[in-house]
């Protein structure tokens, strides 16, 4: 079998965070089979042309099994490793990330799935200034990671966006397997979070619960919800950490809440009370501003209960 050998550099660092050359060996007579360091020869799909119309190949398989949401994969799910991924435009700009609508189908099946395509900035293009005090009670376990965060190197910036995207996705995927109203997690790749879309089929995202119009008794399906969530939030150990009416979605009278990569544990962060009070408080005033009164002390009170503090 004929040959070729090929020097590639990848994003991967040694001790020192200086990167290293990866020698990839690719046959001739087989393009797209590769063996990398001595690893078994697997097919690439990276190799093949991407079928006309796409933007890239399904990044399914560059999950591993922890990167992936919770099994059983539900069925709207395609998971197909010939499936493609068409970008149909941007959902939501924000502080820290931008989201955009993605379309994974596998070709000339009619199978396919709309996905919410989240992804983190690194520190120079992002303006979440407040992440010291929400990541209170967390620990950056590799030594080396925590240099390279401290000295803000370009791996350093790369890894406080893959943080700040690695907690979103294990703050849904634990919230999920809990039986939250939370997006299905699909799958993390470095600061990418893909997620189960809100919306319509047609690619309309479900509307903010500050868009609705809604008003007075017609709320209480609304409010009995939002209790229900920020109860189960706060019995896990939780807050949401930023909650608002800006963050709950309104899909098919369901209310689903997003942006979670501040979840607070109300007990490893000194602040986390706060938080669970901020977050109960925040809600509450909504509702009483569109003429659906509630009590607000009595609300914070079953939240404390709920998570155990004094």
């Amino acid at each position: 079998m004929e040959m070729s050998t090929v020097s590639r550099r990848y994003g991967r660092l040694d001790d020192d965070d200086r990167e290293v050359e990866i020698t990839v060996h690719q046959w001739d007579d087989e393009p797209g089979w590769t063996r990398i360091a001595g690893l078994p020869v697997t097919y690439d799909y990276s190799a093949d042309e991407v079928p006309a119309g796409a933007d890239r190949w399904t990044t399914w398989d560059d999950s591993l099994a922890s990167e992936r949401g919770p099994a059983p994969y539900p069925d709207w799910l395609v998971t197909e490793l010939g499936a493609v991924d068409y970008e149909l435009g941007v959902l939501k700009t924000g502080k820290e990330a931008d989201v955009h609508l993605i379309r994974r189908e596998v070709p000339d099946t009619g199978r396919s799935c709309l996905l919410a395509a989240k992804r983190y900035r690194d520190e120079r293009h992002r303006q979440f200034h407040r992440s010291a005090v929400y990541q209170e009670g967390r620990r950056t376990r590799k030594t080396r990671d925590a240099r390279a965060i401290r000295n803000r190197s370009t791996f350093g910036r790369q890894l406080v966006a893959g943080h700040w995207a690695r907690a979103e996705f294990d703050a849904l995927k634990m919230l999920c397997q809990l039986g939250a109203a939370v997006p299905y997690p699909a799958q993390i790749v470095g600061t990418e979070l893909l997620m189960e879309f809100v919306g319509d089929e047609d690619g309309a995202p479900a509307p903010r619960l500050a868009e609705i119009s809604t008003r007075g008794a017609r709320l209480a399906d609304l409010w009995e919800q939002a209790v229900e969530l920020m109860v189960g939030l706060a019995a896990a150990g939780y807050a949401h950490g930023d909650l608002s009416e800006f963050n709950l979605l309104v899909h098919d009278e369901r209310l689903v809440v997003i942006d979670l990569p501040q979840l607070v544990d109300v007990v490893a962060n000194p602040q986390g009370p706060s938080f669970l009070d901020r977050d109960g408080s925040t809600v509450a005033s909504w509702f009483t501003r569109r003429d659906f009164p509630v009590d607000t002390p009595a609300l914070i009170r079953t939240l404390h209960q709920a998570a155990r503090i004094g």
